[in-house]
């Protein structure tokens, strides 16, 4: 089969196609052929040597969709050719990938492969942010900054479902027109100055209640001037160090909480994934694909899913 390993750590350019064997499922494992593979922003830190853990040779990627083709033993709620993706799985830029039964989920017959693909990280992602570790509820404001990627998009139409009143970011004409069809009831440009000075006419001087935040190294001091009373900021993204005045936390009592999906339990896991199902198949959350690219062009993949690009998710077909 065909996949992508990497045999140094560097630029994107050390993503090479390789022959490998077909995996085998041992006991408790699915082997699965792979149909779509998502690509998310953590894949390029591993990839470029910035999270400590990963041994060489690594195979990338952490969501696929695609059909069961063995079940191993003990595995009986399974048969080949069920459609299923997987969550957080070590491993997917290949053809064709073993997951342990724990992180292969069914996806709803109106979900495509390439749809499902985007689930895994982004939607599980946005589902534990919102209501795991945010404390989501119906008529709470939530702001979903940086909303047009696959994690925002998610968030979006998962809190606008739940009876929030949400108010999204985005950088283009294109991407905040989208916001506006995910049903975001305020859309705010965050390449205008002063664009947060908008969330008090909004709120009514109050603030938001939640935050989802993408790039904290630019935004976190800015977001704790936003919120409300007692309010929540969730890290979701970061890519560098930012200094903050902790006054903003004293003056709300608020509360800044980080957030790595890796660190949900197996019953986090079905719990998040039991929800996305029920959104996915009444189609109030619908994965978005803005790009598909073949496996072969893995390093292309890498350098659009860090660039702006367009709303959604990137997509591998191998």
């Amino acid at each position: 089969m065909k996949a992508i390993m990497v045999h140094e750590f560097g630029e994107p350019e050390v993503l090479k196609l390789e022959d490998l064997p077909e995996p085998k499922p041992g006991p408790g494992q699915v082997s699965i052929n792979v149909r779509a593979i998502g690509v998310n922003p953590v894949e390029t830190y591993i990839r470029a040597g910035r999270y400590t853990g990963y041994d060489l040779p690594w195979l990338p990627g952490f969501d696929a969709a695609g059909t069961v083709d063995e079940v191993g033993e003990g595995v009986t709620d399974l048969q080949r050719g069920d459609r299923v993706y997987v969550c957080s799985n070590l491993g997917t830029y290949a053809q064709q990938i073993v997951a342990n039964r724990s992180r292969v989920f069914a996806i709803p017959s109106q979900v495509t492969f390439e749809e499902a693909a985007c689930v895994g990280i982004p939607g599980a992602t946005a589902y534990r942010a919102l209501f795991q570790l945010g404390n989501a509820r119906p008529a709470k404001t939530v702001l979903v900054h940086g909303a047009t990627g696959g994690v925002g998009t998610a968030a979006v139409q998962l809190a606008r479902s739940a009876g929030m009143h949400v108010i999204g970011t985005g950088g283009t004409d294109e991407g905040m027109a989208l916001l506006r069809q995910l049903g975001c009831h305020h859309v705010l440009n965050h390449r205008a100055e002063g664009y947060m000075d908008e969330l008090q006419q909004i709120t009514d001087g109050k603030g938001v209640d939640l935050i989802l935040e993408m790039l904290a190294n630019v935004n976190l001091e800015r977001d704790l001037e936003a919120l409300a009373m007692r309010g929540t900021v969730i890290v979701i993204g970061n890519r560098g160090r930012i200094e903050i005045d902790p006054r903003f936390t004293m003056a709300k009592e608020a509360t800044i909480r980080g957030m790595m999906l890796f660190r949900a339990s197996d019953e986090e896991l079905r719990e998040i994934h039991a929800g996305l199902f029920a959104a996915m198949e009444d189609r109030r959350y619908r994965p978005l694909v803005w790009k598909t690219l073949p496996l072969e062009q893995a390093a292309e993949a890498h350098r659009l899913v860090l660039s702006n690009h367009g709303p959604g998710n990137i997509v591998m077909i191998p």
